[in-house]
């Protein structure tokens, strides 16, 4: 133990006098946490934290590889080393004082770059710090190790600053030590598996910005371990005292030997993508952790009072404040500001009524329909619009709840996705037509993701709770005999009694599909808190107007799908030309669809879109509470800017355009359940907004002229959605 002890104090010692050791371990990161710092102008919380993570990721890089690296061949090339040898000294504490003394030299550059990171930027101490800690040791150990393996097979100082920078410049580059990971083209993300850094970068912010702990990396943690041992254990075996001593060629190749474990966990993570998914879901909590000041923009707050002129600071993720004027002076919140005089700021867009699993059109040849991929591209439409929750009525159940989970969890971006689940129907009622359209070999699995048909009151009960404990969001059940040419069998009233009674007690809010005034009289006298489509047969009494507007029921229209069906041929041409549409919409769908269409005779259609307008001019007058459902998936409803036309047919049919964007916005946020989370401008709500040019209060249709997307604080790269793998 005395000649270990003896060696560390030797190394301490020679290092406190060596000046390029105090220059790359404290002055060198210090220069570029400045300068990067400068670079970001005044960064908040989170670009500190990202700003901190490269310079000790840059610090452990350059005392494993330069400092281990260097030193040893430097040493052995004075003969410092041959002088050990006659003491006599194994290699073994000369190896781990090296490993030490690298450690206890980087350490307080470590507690330098915090202090400075708190006390000039105000950034706050992880929560894990000593699993932080525990992890920059790791690190330190592990590149040294690998740094005195460089040292035992190279022959000479200029072969060593050859290897080393063979090794340093990719991991610096392809890491994500200097460029996010989630910037790099996928080849480099891939080539950049294999690299040691890339953990070690990934684990520093996932505890600087989602609080992970030590065990929670237990993994890479591991790999850096057995990089110690294995490193310690091959440098004793091919240590060289003097420089005289050749190694065989073959010799080198044992700098791959200890980067075995990367190799074989990069192997892995090449194949199942896990880390390249961890690695961009932390950038984009980096991005959602900026602070923002929109200033200057009409602020239409959801439910209140508009303020004419007013900012809303974002930061971590949330609404911080809204103030009615200018707002605070940026430079003190350390904000990045966005100037928006001449805009109008909402809440993000909400669509109550989608169908994922409907492209909304068609394609001339199927195959190019992958129903699985669409959907997670019609979530990136719906967000590219501003639309940034819907909620899915009757979509394949797992696909739904995995696809929902995963923006949840930021694995993709896209609106925000709530479940229904299964369609609550009967056997041969609406709903269970379409798993009749489909292949044989298909139908058993689409009956049990698409739809829900009870027989009894307790089968009703058990399948609601099934659908709870699967985490559904919500509830849909379908009323409706049909019509002239298309009847279907009617859901039993007890049985949708017991659907309700069992989505109360279990906190899940239920909305019905109705066809008719008996089908609402009977989805009222069940207790749901929603109606779909309402009547387009008949005009809805005044008497059940006003019990929906007592009993607090919301109604959803969806004009956009009646409409698009009661429009001519050169009509139905225009709704595809619309230019959000033209942005979202796939190529392939747009052209197979114009190539569909033909002139029909749309007068019924025609007079059941009137009828529906009526309803909707009649509820608003009683008082009902209005929200927006398009119906996106049905023919010319093509997913993504749904509510820009629903909002318009809306005002169109003389609703207030206050009120409908009210109903896109805050009631719509209600009937979903996330109400104090979602649909309103105010402090402490998710960050969920939409810039847009113009006034849509005084002209709706500059609804569709958006200007930005913010989700949860990121501000949406627009035209990078659909690029998304």
């Amino acid at each position: 133990m005395s000649a270990y002890l003896a060696l560390i104090q030797i190394d301490l010692k020679l290092a406190s006098r060596d000046r390029m050791v105090i220059f790359f371990n404290y002055l060198f990161p210090l220069i570029f946490f400045f300068v990067f710092a400068e670079m970001m102008d005044s960064p908040g919380p989170g670009g500190m934290a990202n700003i901190v993570t490269m310079v000790l990721a840059m610090g452990v890089l350059g005392n494993g590889l330069w400092g281990a690296g260097m030193r040893l061949v430097q040493e052995r090339e004075q003969n410092i080393l041959r002088r050990y040898k006659v003491t006599p000294i194994s290699p073994l504490p000369i190896l781990v004082a090296s490993m030490v003394t690298g450690w206890l030299i980087y350490i307080p550059a470590v507690l330098l770059t915090f202090g400075l990171a708190r006390l000039l930027y105000k950034m706050p101490i992880p929560a894990q710090w000593p699993s932080l800690l525990v992890m920059v040791t790791v690190g330190v150990l592990a590149f040294r190790a690998i740094g005195l393996i460089i040292a035992s097979v190279v022959n000479s100082v200029q072969e060593s600053t050859i290897v080393i920078q063979l090794f340093y410049m990719p991991m610096l580059f392809l890491s994500g030590t200097t460029i996010p990971v989630a910037m790099l083209p996928s080849w480099a993300q891939i080539v950049g598996q294999y690299l040691p850094a890339s953990y070690l970068i990934t684990g520093f912010q996932g505890m600087f910005l989602k609080g992970e702990s030590l065990s929670q990396n237990r993994v890479p943690v591991l790999a850096m371990l057995v990089t110690v041992a294995l490193g310690a254990f091959i440098s004793m075996q091919i240590f060289r005292w003097e420089k005289g001593e050749k190694l065989a060629g073959r010799a080198k190749f044992w700098v791959l030997a200890v980067l075995s474990p990367f190799v074989i966990l990069g192997t892995y993570q090449a194949y199942s993508k896990e880390h390249i998914e961890k690695a961009g879901m932390l950038w984009r909590e980096l991005q959602r952790s900026e602070s923002v000041l929109i200033r200057g923009a009409r602020i239409f707050v959801g439910d209140g009072p508009v303020i004419e002129s007013g900012a809303v600071l974002l930061r971590g993720g949330k609404i911080e404040g809204v103030y009615s004027d200018f707002g605070p002076d940026p430079a003190k919140l350390q904000a990045e500001v966005v100037e928006a005089s001449g805009k109008t700021l909402l809440p993000g867009l909400i669509d109550v009524h989608v169908h994922l699993g409907a492209p909304g059109g068609f394609y001339a040849d199927m195959k190019d329909y992958n129903a699985k991929k669409a959907m997670e591209r019609e979530l990136a439409a719906y967000l590219y619009s501003g639309v940034t929750a819907v909620k899915s009525v009757g979509d394949w159940q797992n696909d739904s709840f995995a696809l929902r989970d995963r923006i949840a969890a930021g694995q993709r971006l896209g609106a925000e996705l709530f479940v229904c689940g299964p369609m609550f129907t009967t056997a041969g009622g609406h709903g269970t037509e379409y798993v009749e359209y489909m292949p044989e070999m298909l139908k058993a699995a689409a009956r049990e993701q698409l739809v829900r048909t009870p027989k009894t009151a307790a089968e009703a009960r058990q399948q609601v709770r099934a659908l709870k404990q699967a985490r559904a969001d919500g509830l849909k059940a379908i009323l409706e005999a049909g019509r002239a040419g298309m009847l279907f069998e009617r859901m039993d009233a007890a049985v949708l009694q017991a659907v309700a009674g069992e989505a109360r007690a279990q906190k899940l809010p239920l909305v019905v599909h109705t066809g008719g005034v008996r089908d609402i009289e009977d989805a009222l006298n069940a207790g749901a808190v929603g109606i779909e489509h309402g009547s387009f047969s008949d005009s809805i009494p005044g008497a059940l107007l006003a019990r929906m507007a007592k009993e607090g029921v919301a109604y959803d229209p969806t004009l956009t799908v009646i409409h698009a069906m009661s429009r001519s041929l050169a009509e139905q041409k225009e709704l595809l030309n619309r230019s959000l549409v033209q942005q979202v919409g796939p190529p392939k769908l747009l052209e197979g669809t114009r190539q569909r269409l033909k002139d029909r005779d749309v007068s019924a259609a025609r007079a059941a879109y009137e009828r529906a307008c009526e309803n909707l001019r009649q509820a608003h007058r009683a008082g009902v509470r209005l929200v927006t459902g398009s119906d996106a998936g049905n023919a010319l409803v093509i997913h993504g800017p749904t509510v820009h036309q629903e909002l318009q047919l809306w005002v169109r049919a003389g609703i207030p355009a206050s009120a409908a964007l009210a109903a896109a916005t805050a009631q719509a946020a209600r009937l979903l359940g996330a109400g104090g989370r979602i649909g309103r401008v105010a402090k402490g709500y998710d960050a969920n907004l939409l810039l847009v040019d113009g006034n849509p209060l005084a002209d709706i249709a500059s609804i569709e002229r958006v200007s930005l997307v913010v989700f949860k604080g990121e501000r949406i790269r627009r035209s990078k959605l659909f690029d998304q793998k």
